[in-house]
């Protein structure tokens, strides 16, 4: 038998014992089984984003209000990514569990390209004018310094960024968790230990932690990359394989529509947030930096349950096993509510030692952080039937009603709160308008998620 043969079959054997893995192993053992590695490298990657929260608050408080500045910038580039992976895993979700791996390996292939293709033009637009961009998005006159020097190396990180985004989704979309965890956990440990040597160390500062940030994302991409050479991957990746059709990426966009929504809206409202808060002071934009990183560290593991829930999810549903999404979707509602309390509770009791981790010397910083910190607990037990919902319409190809749900929490209510509340609330308003907008979205999610079930009955 020739050697190509011969390939063939051991990839579709491959493949064949990937698809009944996905669609026979018991759900909570399946979902469980998936969610772990993606709570692990969410967890990782929040830990990471502390960490630089951490060590540039060493530098002082307008280097930490730099952090939150540039996370608009950041949060960007992860609309963009989380676009085109969600886009491209949710439909490689349900073309594996059609059987079609020809059409799945296309998607793939063109998602990564497009990604990279974007990262590309970002840095095009953003790169000389970092100064304008960096004002555009909150940056006072003491924090701008900061923010250009951590902002000019992330810009050159894009292409990256956006490869881990596509990279990242494939390899879950098809129950291939671990490996996605290996990539991202992989560049986030490496972030956390150069942050402190290129900040103090090699006196590099504010330049030093994006610096650091820039270089883990280049060797996440690179462990990523290297599983869909190696056979870790049943879908493959091939520069012969990149669609030259535009509906292939109009359909990758339109599927990742709610990404696009739910990240971009949260770039315009960290804008805003720190717009708001730098009314009251650089110490109102670092509590509000701060507070963002701890709550990021508790969303990290909720999101790292959906994501594992979703290629249960997207391969049974192209399967039409719909008891087995069913079961699914409850399962890690449950499981996401119960987190939800867990992590709750603490973090409002000790919410003052956790702002005391960041800085020790600005009273003010901690003082307004206690504040968001605690109203943010309060909405965090609501959060989960937004996040299941909104991912469950993404993964099953219901992309304008997702997108709807992912228009609310930053833009359809948050960014009219954010632009109210401080009017009549001060710094009040600063500390409120997120808690309130959760709650509120949570509530409308409801009827969302009840349709879609009684869907699965008809």
């Amino acid at each position: 038998m020739p050697i190509y043969e011969r390939l063939i079959i051991i990839k579709t054997d491959a493949q064949d014992r990937q698809y009944k893995k996905m669609t026979e192993t018991p759900i909570p053992k399946l979902v469980s089984a998936l969610a772990v590695p993606t709570v692990i490298s969410m967890l990782v990657s929040a830990i990471y984003n502390s960490a630089d929260a951490y060590f540039v608050s060493r530098i002082g408080t307008s280097a930490s209000g730099a952090v939150g500045v540039v996370f608009s910038l950041m949060a960007i580039i992860q609309a963009i990514g989380f676009t085109i992976g969600m886009g491209s895993g949710s439909i490689i979700a349900r073309l594996l569990g059609a059987k079609k791996g020809d059409e799945a390996a296309e998607v793939a292939s063109s998602g990564l390209f497009a990604g990279i293709s974007f990262g590309i033009i970002i840095i095009l637009a953003m790169s000389f004018k970092m100064p304008f961009f960096m004002k555009s998005f909150g940056a006072t006159d003491t924090i701008l310094p900061h923010a250009v020097q951590y902002g000019r190396y992330i810009v050159f990180g894009a292409p990256f960024m956006m490869g881990v985004y596509a990279l990242n989704n494939i390899l879950r979309s098809q129950g291939k968790a671990k490996y996605a965890m290996l990539g991202i956990t992989s560049g986030a440990i490496l972030n956390i230990g150069l942050d402190p040597l290129f900040i103090f160390t090699f006196k590099l500062g504010t330049a030093g932690a994006a610096l650091a940030t820039l270089l883990s994302q280049i060797i996440s991409f690179s462990i990523l990359l290297s599983f869909f050479f190696t056979g870790k991957s049943a879908v493959k990746l091939s520069v012969f394989k990149i669609s030259r059709s535009v509906m292939t990426y109009l359909n990758i966009f339109k599927t990742g529509l709610p990404s696009l929504a739910r990240q971009g809206f949260a770039s315009v409202a960290v804008m805003l947030l720190n717009r708001s808060a730098a009314l009251y002071g650089d110490a109102a934009v670092a509590s509000m930096s701060i507070v963002g990183k701890v709550f990021m560290m508790i969303f990290a593991v909720m999101l790292g349950i959906g994501q594992g829930y979703q290629p249960v999810l997207g391969i049974n549903y192209g399967a039409k096993k719909y008891d087995r999404v069913k079961s699914a979707f409850y399962f890690t509602f449950f499981l996401s509510l119960a987190v939800a309390c867990v992590l709750g509770v603490p973090v409002f009791v000790f919410a003052r030692r956790i702002m005391a981790m960041f800085t020790k010397d600005d009273i003010k910083v901690i003082e307004y952080g206690v504040t968001a910190l605690r109203a943010q607990c309060f909405a965090l037990v609501l959060i989960p039937i937004n996040n299941i919902c909104s991912m469950t319409l993404q993964m099953t190809g219901k992309s304008w009603t997702a997108t709807l749900l992912s228009c609310m929490r930053q833009g359809i209510f948050f960014i009219p709160l954010i632009l109210i509340l401080p009017k009549y609330m001060g710094i009040g308003g600063v500390q409120y308008s997120q808690p309130i907008a959760d709650a509120v979205t949570s509530i409308c999610a409801i009827p969302f998620g009840v349709q879609f079930i009684k869907e699965l009955k008809e």
